[in-house]
């Protein structure tokens, strides 16, 4: 790549972006299309909606949200369709502060990060591109030129809507450089960006002492009174506040009721009549989203006071738990871990799965449901099947507890612990038992979990570690299975004759001795047990395989046992029952030899190829899996 030609390329295309003209050249732009003419609201829901949208069973998922936040499909369509669409729509939900509210490290200021670059990036596009008022500080809708009077019939004309109006700075420009003749007032193309301070304010509570209110709406330029003779004269005043640099765009309140209540009280005329209050100026109009956020223990604390009871009904609370699939909080960790400079180091396979399931654990409920216990939610939870238990059960869990997902371990403190283990012991690679260990060690550090909860959070790293120990068999057990692929094929074979005989009542022929038999029933029974298919349910198991073989012949196709995932998961685990002996022999045996060696190597090469382990946690998983199995 030739960086320079690269950065040329980048410069002339933003160049391509740049626009200038009249008022009435950017009428002409409204006639062949009025989106410019959006407002903030419907310019950020325009730029979710513009990513794609996937409806699978009645629920949406917005394509936005992908790449950063993961298991929070539920939520983000919420978000979306009771805030985001509704205020879009210009409905009263726009006059309403957007809060996020939930837990620390629960992804609110991501969402926040990513509505920001998405709106920067949407305003470089033909449909989400910004017009202004050139040379307004405030980045002025040029609409806001139609005198009032006249506004009804513009708006029938172009099908727009005209809300607000001039900035005290365009009022008198328009006076004093264009003598009220709005048709020479210039107008260009903006890019909305948080670094040049256009279209994107950003408020962040500090000292209140120190803190002064100019932050938001600007201030007076001292050193212009004398020229200019009065403070009320906008070109002696600044308005540089985030307020007014958010203007058509988004502003975002950090730890929002951390805040001094003066800086709230000018959100109460912004949110509801769309203008706020700056200097010795009529009130100044301001098209913004508002997007707060905040943790669960400040929001009860701030709706407790009866002074914020008119702030609170100017908000829509949105609770952002924390994700509760597990494969989701793998994403989590694996994107974190990609961010930083420890991407040399090599994670094996299911240790950031086992991380998952600890933290997963410490965020559910008990739930009152017979028979559910929390790992067999955790499953289900993601995706997962659980006998005895439906689709209805899972909807109906979902909603036992609101606040479930509030509380539990955060992704932060889950990569801090794998962070120290990684720079603590500088290894070249890190398993599951290694992750653990850190998770364990680091509970006695945390300074919020009571004694209580470590008993219980050591609990769940037990439960994590059984959860491991299946998954690690499992993995060598497909790696055996494929050293063995041949007999699991004969197996099947053998399976398919005798369950056809079975259901046609017929008799099989002995290969050997050309004998007739009746079909094995315990050969068919060692087999459907490994997967608990019952005694009552082994007639209809079997004639479910043997309409899947027609449906395959039909097609002209030959039907193989790993077509069916049932019956591959049964061979499989049978064939690893009847090997299991020489699994142990073979993974614990230090001076193996040249037969056992060689199946360790072929074993050995699967891990590495096929699953993703490295030489060395590839072998600690042989050794591992062969202790756990001559327990």
């Amino acid at each position: 790549m030739d960086i320079f030609s690269r950065i040329s390329e980048y410069r002339a295309e933003s160049e391509k972006l740049s626009w200038s003209g009249t008022f009435r050249e950017y009428i002409d732009i409204l006639r062949r299309d009025n989106s410019p003419a959006m407002t903030a609201h419907a310019r950020v829901y325009d730029m979710i909606v513009s990513h794609g949208v996937e409806e699978t069973g009645g629920n949406k998922k917005y394509n936005f949200f992908n790449s950063e936040i993961f298991g929070l499909d539920q939520t983000m369509e919420k978000l979306v369709e009771e805030y985001f669409h509704s205020a879009a729509r210009r409905l009263d939900v726009r006059k309403r502060i957007l809060l996020l509210m939930g837990p620390v490290s629960g992804g609110k200021s991501t969402i926040v990060t990513l509505l920001k670059k998405g709106l920067e990036q949407y305003s470089r596009t033909s449909r989400g591109a910004v017009y202004a008022i050139k040379g307004c500080p405030m980045q002025e809708d040029p609409l806001h030129l139609i005198p009032e009077e006249l506004r009804s019939e513009v708006e029938k004309e172009l099908g727009v809507r005209i809300e607000g109006d001039l900035c005290p700075s365009c009022q008198m420009r328009l006076r004093v450089e264009f003598d009220s003749d709005i048709e020479r007032v210039p107008i260009e193309r903006v890019l909305i960006s948080e670094k040049n301070r256009v279209g994107i304010g950003t408020f962040s509570p500090s000292d209140p002492k120190s803190q002064d209110i100019a932050d938001l709406t600007g201030s007076i330029d001292f050193s212009t009174i004398t020229e200019y003779g009065s403070e009320s004269d906008p070109r002696a005043y600044r308005f540089d506040g985030e307020l007014n640099k958010a203007n058509r765009g988004l502003m975002e309140f950090q730890e929002m009721l951390k805040c001094d209540e003066k800086f709230l009280w000018n959100l109460l005329s912004l949110t509801q009549e769309g203008n706020f209050k700056a200097g010795r100026f009529a009130l100044i109009s301001a098209d913004e989203m508002i997007v707060a956020h905040t943790n669960e223990s400040e929001y009860k604390a701030f709706i407790a006071n009866k002074k914020n009871e008119a702030l609170q009904s100017r908000m829509i609370v949105m609770p952002i738990p924390y994700n509760l699939k597990v494969s989701a909080e793998e994403k989590i960790y694996t994107k974190l871990i990609g961010q930083s400079d420890m991407s040399h180091i090599h994670i094996a396979p299911h240790a950031l799965r086992a991380a998952a399931i600890f933290s997963i654990l410490t965020r559910l409920k008990e739930s009152k449901k017979q028979g559910m216990d929390l790992v067999k939610k955790m499953r289900m939870y993601d995706g997962e099947e659980v006998e005895g238990y439906k689709e209805a059960d899972l909807k109906e869990m979902q909603s036992e507890f609101a606040e479930e997902g509030m509380s539990g371990i955060d992704p932060r403190y889950v990569i801090n612990r794998i962070s120290s283990a990684l720079i603590k012991h500088d290894l070249p690679c890190i398993n599951a038992l290694d992750v653990l260990r850190a998770l364990k060690d680091g509970l006695d550090q945390h300074p919020s979990i009571t004694r209580e909860e470590r008993e219980k959070y050591l609990n769940f790293i037990s439960v994590a570690r059984k959860e491991y120990d299946n998954l690690a068999k499992k993995e060598i057990q497909k790696a055996f299975v494929y050293s063995f692929e041949e007999s699991a094929r004969t197996l099947f074979e053998n399976y398919l004759d005798n369950i056809e005989a079975y259901c046609n009542w017929s008799k099989i022929k002995d290969p050997l001795t050309g004998e007739e038999m009746d079909p094995d029933e315990r050969l068919m029974r060692s087999i459907e047990e490994q997967i608990g298919v019952s005694e009552n349910a082994k007639k209809a198991f079997r004639e479910e395989i043997l309409i899947r073989i027609s449906a395959y012949s039909r097609k002209g196709k030959k039907f193989d046992y790993s077509m069916h995932d049932r019956l591959r998961e049964a061979i499989e685990k049978k064939l690893f029952t009847d090997l299991k002996d020489i699994v142990k022999i073979t993974t614990s045996t230090k001076t193996p030899d040249e037969s056992q060696l060689k199946r360790i190597n072929e074993v050995t090469k699967r891990l590495i190829d096929e699953h993703h382990y490295c030489p060395v946690c590839a072998n600690e998983l042989l050794r591992y899996v062969g202790s756990l199995l001559n327990r």
